[in-house]
C-alpha cells in the first residue's frame, strides 16, 4: 500500500484541496486503488467495481469439477458440427475449458479487453486537458488561491494534477459497472463478441443454472446451445488476423473521434465527486462523449466497424441455426427464451455504448441476411470465404446487396 501524506508531495490533492486526499470521502475509501493508476484506465479500480457489481446481491457458487467435464465434451461436439458445416479449418490451438463464477468472467474480460479499451480512455483523458474555466467541483472544498495561478484561473496548476486522475478514475468506475452488470447475467466468454487472444473458452456457470431454471430448459441442451454459441465465434475469430483487424479499425475509429468537449464539461460540473453513486453513473455510455461525425471520412471508418460486428454476428447466427436445429431438439424453445431474455436490455450493447458506436438491430439483422442470401446463391463454402483475409469480409453496401460481395469474391 502507497501512503500518502497531506503535507507531503506524494498527494496531488494536498494543495488543490486543502486538507487533501483524506477530506473526501470518496477518495479516503478508495486511497489505495486510486494511488495504484498508472495509465489511462484504473484497472484495479476496474476490477474491483466490477467484481462487486457482478456478485452483489446474487449467488455466485463455484463450479464444480464435474460443471467442467460436462461443457468440456459440449465444446468438443460442437468444434467437430461447426468445423464439418462450415469447412472453416480448426483453430490452430486446443481451447481450455473453463466453468466460472461471475467474478472470474469479470476478470478475465478485465484482461483481454484491455487493448480495445485503452485507446478511448487515452483520448477522454488527452480531452481533459483541453478544458478551460472548471469551476469548482461538487463534492470538493474549493481550491484556494495559489501564488503562482494566472490572472483570472479558477483552478491552477493542481486542478490539472486533479483531472488527470480524474480520468482514470471515471473509465476505471464505468468499465468496472458495465462489466459488472453483464457479469450478473452474461453465459460464456462472447457474450461480448469481441476477438481475443486464443487459449481458453469460459462459462459462467451460476447465470447458466439460473437460465435454465427460470426458462424451465433442460440443462443438456440449454449448455449445449451456449457451447455452439461460444464455439462459433471463436472459429471466426481464430483466423490469424481477425483480432489485429478489429483493434485497427476500433483504433483508427478513436483516433479520428471528436469528443465533446460541452458534453465532457457539463459531466465534471454536475458531478457529486462525494457521491459513489453519481460517480458510477457520472460516464455512462463514455462513448456519447464523441462528437457527430461530420467528415466522410470517419462515417466510412464507423462503417467498416459496424460491417465488421454485423457480418461476425450475422454469420454465427446462420451457422447456429443450421446446426443446432440438428443436434439440438428444444433448439426453437431455447432460441425463443434466449429473445426474449434480451429483449429491451441496453446493457447488451455494453461494447457499442464504451465506442460510441450505435449499433441497430437491424443492422445484425443485415448480416444475418446476408449470409442467408449469398448460401442460396452459391454453398457454406463459398460463404465461409469471408473469414479469408480481412479483405475478404463484406462492407456495409455489399451486406446490404450480397451481389456485390459474391462479383467480388467470384
Amino acid at each position: 500500500m502507497v501512503h500518502v501524506s497531506d503535507e507531503g508531495s506524494n498527494d496531488p490533492f494536498a494543495g488543490a484541496f486543502g486538507g487533501g486526499l483524506n477530506d473526501v470521502p470518496l477518495f479516503r475509501e478508495i486511497q489505495r486503488v486510486l494511488m495504484a493508476s498508472s495509465g489511462p484506465v484504473n484497472w484495479e479500480l476496474a476490477r474491483q467495481v466490477g467484481i462487486a457489481t457482478a456478485s452483489w446481491g446474487a449467488d455466485d457458487t463455484a463450479p464444480t469439477e464435474e460443471d467442467r467435464a460436462g461443457l468440456e465434451q459440449t465444446v468438443r461436439a460442437s468444434e467437430l458440427a461447426v468445423a464439418d458445416f462450415t469447412a472453416l479449418p480448426m483453430p490452430s490451438d486446443v481451447a481450455r475449458v473453463e466453468a466460472y463464477r461471475r467474478a472470474q468472467w469479470v476478470e478475465a474480460n478485465i484482461g483481454s479487453l484491455r487493448e480495445l479499451i485503452e485507446p478511448i480512455a487515452a483520448k477522454l483523458s488527452g480531452s481533459l486537458g483541453q478544458l478551460e474555466g472548471l469551476g469548482t467541483l461538487p463534492g470538493m472544498p474549493e481550491t484556494p488561491e495559489l501564488p503562482d495561478s494566472s490572472e483570472g484561473s479558477t483552478g491552477g496548476p493542481e486542478m490539472t494534477q486533479v483531472l488527470n486522475l480524474i480520468g482514470p478514475l471515471l473509465m476505471g468506475t464505468q468499465v468496472g459497472t458495465v462489466l459488472g452488470q453483464l457479469g450478473q447475467r452474461v453465459l460464456g466468454q462472447y457474450d461480448l463478441a469481441v476477438p481475443r487472444h486464443a487459449g481458453s473458452i469460459y462459462f459462467v456457470l451460476p447465470n447458466l443454472v439460473r437460465f435454465e431454471q427460470e426458462w424451465d430448459l433442460p440443462p443438456l441442451e440449454f449448455r449445449g446451445w451456449v457451447a455452439l454459441h461460444e464455439v462459433t465465434h471463436r472459429f471466426e475469430f481464430a483466423r490469424p488476423w481477425a483480432r489485429d483487424h478489429f483493434l485497427r479499425l476500433v483504433r483508427d475509429l478513436v483516433e479520428h473521434a471528436e469528443i465533446d468537449l460541452s458534453g465532457l464539461r457539463e459531466r465534471l460540473e454536475t458531478m457529486d465527486f462525494a457521491s459513489p453513486e453519481t460517480m458510477s453513473e457520472a460516464f455512462d455510455g463514455v462513448g456519447n462523449l464523441f462528437g457527430e461525425a461530420t467528415s466522410s471520412e470517419q462515417r466510412l471508418r464507423i462503417a467498416r466497424l459496424q460491417a465488421f460486428m454485423a457480418a461476425t454476428e450475422g454469420y454465427s447466427e446462420h451457422v447456429m441455426d443450421a446446426v443446432g436445429q440438428r443436434m439440438l431438439s428444444s433448439y426453437p424453445k431455447i432460441e425463443e427464451a434466449v429473445r426474449r431474455h434480451r429483449e429491451g436490455r441496453a446493457g447488451d450493447q455494453a461494447l457499442e455504448r464504451l465506442l460510441g458506436l450505435e449499433m441497430k438491430m437491424e443492422q445484425y439483422r443485415m448480416g444475418r441476411a446476408f449470409c442467408d442470401r449469398v448460401v442460396e446463391q452459391t454453398d457454406e463454402h463459398t460463404l465461409a470465404r469471408m473469414w479469408g483475409t480481412a479483405d475478404s469480409l463484406p462492407s456495409m453496401p455489399e451486406l446490404e446487396e450480397p451481389t456485390l460481395w459474391l462479383s467480388r469474391m467470384a
